[in-house]
């Protein structure tokens, strides 16, 4: 299985659905909370899916389970909660959430798990991607920058 992850910002949408495409993925998983942002300029969900599956061939799904709650995002963006906290509290609600269980395999198989931040370092997609593989075994996770 094989996991990828992307982020948004900081890319033009030419680099950033040359990456999609250039990936070889089926689908476009969203793991944002919030997907409807007009922050997000050609990522807002109704033009994503549109965008995706014209010019990438892709299909789109939105799994807000996989997204962090509003309360841990403003801990960490406004509140000034450090990332190790952040983090912790993160895979916490991955565990209490099952997601491991819940989150269809093949909907991630082969798929791209998109969020906001330009690097994966600092980024909720990353730990995503990381949980899964390390409950489900035999998964390769590669980011697209």
């Amino acid at each position: 299985m094989r996991i990828y992850t992307i982020g948004f910002t900081k890319k033009t949408a030419q680099r950033f659905f040359s990456l999609l495409r250039g990936s070889g993925a089926t689908t476009l998983v969203d793991v944002r909370l919030n997907n409807v942002s007009q922050l997000a300029g050609f990522a807002k969900r109704d033009d994503l899916a549109y965008f995706v599956r014209e010019l990438c061939g892709m299909s789109y799904a939105h799994r807000p389970e996989l997204a962090p709650t509003q309360p841990m995002l403003d801990d960490y963006k406004k509140h000034g909660s450090d990332w190790a906290a952040y983090e912790g509290r993160f895979l916490d609600l991955m565990r209490q959430r099952g997601v491991e269980d819940t989150v269809p395999r093949d909907l991630v198989d082969n798929a791209v798990l998109l969020c906001s931040e330009d690097k994966p370092h600092h980024c909720h997609r990353r730990l995503v991607a990381e949980y899964l593989a390390q409950r489900w075994g035999d998964v390769t996770v590669e980011h697209l920058t």
